[in-house]
């Protein structure tokens, strides 16, 4: 397979060089609350801190677990209970807990295998184990300096800035702040590890497609992600820049599936004659608030006429098999496919591929060693991603900018 080469490269457009003052000095390590976008010193981390979304183990905890996810909105618990639907499908119980399992104890060995002495601590947003109990627990190791790994490759406000306003709330709540620092690794939508099990997948469909006789006009490779509000879609990533539709969110999603689609062409020439696009699913906001578009239902709905008989679905928003791979798009999307009568596959998530996984101690080592961002691999002109994030990054309209660690004010 051909991996990405590590080429020396300019700050990516609207990544300026000032440094000003970062939220929550007291949260982060010293280098990061210098305000420059990239880290190149070696920070001393002692820790990594596991951050994900979390999930209901059982029906008992599908209600509570949705009230946690929609706090603050007022939603009434007959209107959970649709969405529980989902979940009491699978027995109550989300898979992402026991991803998030497999995957810290296919880091432990990737980090022993490398001989680096980092324990590795993991906490939800929304379900036990809380990340308040995970920071809690790594201080009262001893482990003061935490780096993060957010289960999220992207750019928005529920798969970064949430993530980073979390941690500054349990710093806040537990009385830590000051004591115990948390940086964040970069965001890594376009790193080696995170793309390569997409082209894996992905030309493994397309091979067995040509294999069976179709041509490539009658294939379409959907690129999917979770769609999420325009207001907020709009003011994800560095204010500064002009995105296009979708702002960096959308931006980052297209290069990706460009650079995958790109990688597999070079292998497999008649791929490049094969047409794909970016598509959306999970949307759970009301009809009358705008969300990105389109629909992968509404997609596949329109592809015969188009004279397509195959798809490949690529789950390119998410790091596993959770429920909103195994539903909307194992059911719900696959179910669409079959009434519209295209043959369908749905490619590998990253999972805890060696690649992956690789590649996310990767991202811990450039910080542990302060790796320029010259020498950083990434497989778009979009990357690497900044270590911390530009004032009034990835917006939540709805709530507002609150504390914040990694990151610039506002």
């Amino acid at each position: 397979m051909e991996h990405v080469t590590e080429q020396p490269h300019e700050t990516p457009v609207g990544i300026d060089e000032t440094t000003t003052e970062t939220q929550g000095p007291l949260y982060a390590s010293a280098a990061a609350s210098s305000g420059a976008p990239f880290i190149e010193t070696p920070v001393a981390y002692d820790a990594i801190l596991l951050a994900s979304f979390g999930g209901p183990e059982g029906q008992d905890d599908v209600i509570p677990f949705l009230r946690n996810v929609t706090r603050g909105r007022g939603i009434p618990d007959e209107r959970l209970e649709e969405v529980a639907t989902h979940y009491r499908h699978f027995g109550g119980v989300s898979p992402i807990n026991a991803q998030n399992r497999a995957l810290k104890e296919a880091l432990e060995a990737e980090i022993a295998r490398r001989g680096l002495d980092l324990p590795v601590y993991w906490g939800n947003r929304n379900w036990a184990p809380f990340l308040d109990a995970a920071v809690t627990e790594a201080d009262a190791a001893g482990h003061r300096n935490l780096i993060a790994i957010s289960t999220s490759a992207y750019s928005s406000f529920s798969s970064c800035r949430q993530y980073r306003e979390d941690f500054a709330r349990v710093l806040e709540e537990t009385g830590l702040g000051g004591r115990v620092s948390i940086d964040k690794v970069r965001q890594f939508f376009d790193h080696p590890g995170f793309v390569q099990p997409f082209i894996d997948g992905v030309e493994a469909a397309l091979r067995d497609y040509l294999a069976d006789g179709l041509a490539p006009a009658e294939i379409r490779v959907l690129f999917s992600t979770h769609s999420v509000p325009m207001q907020d879609a709009d003011r994800s990533g560095p204010r500064d820049v002009d995105w296009g539709e979708g702002g960096a969110y959308a931006a980052q999603h297209l290069a990706v599936a460009e650079a995958v689609m790109a990688d597999i062409a070079t292998r497999i020439p008649e791929a490049a004659e094969v047409s794909w696009k970016l598509v959306y699913q999970s949307r759970s906001g009301p009809a009358s608030q705008p969300w990105l578009e389109p629909d992968i239902n509404d997609v596949i709905a329109e592809l015969p006429a188009e004279g397509v008989r195959a798809i490949a679905i690529v789950p390119l928003g998410f790091v596993s098999d959770h429920m909103e791979v195994l539903w909307d798009l194992d059911n719900e999307a696959t179910e669409s496919a079959a009434e519209a009568g295209l043959r369908s596959v749905r490619t590998p998530t990253p999972g805890v591929d060696p690649a992956y996984v690789a590649g996310l101690i990767d991202l811990v080592e450039e910080r542990l060693n302060g790796t320029p961002a010259a020498e950083r691999p990434r497989r778009t002109d979009l990357g690497p991603w900044f270590d911390v994030c530009r004032p009034g990054c990835c917006e939540n309209v709805r709530a507002g900018f609150k504390p914040a660690v990694a990151g610039i004010l506002p």
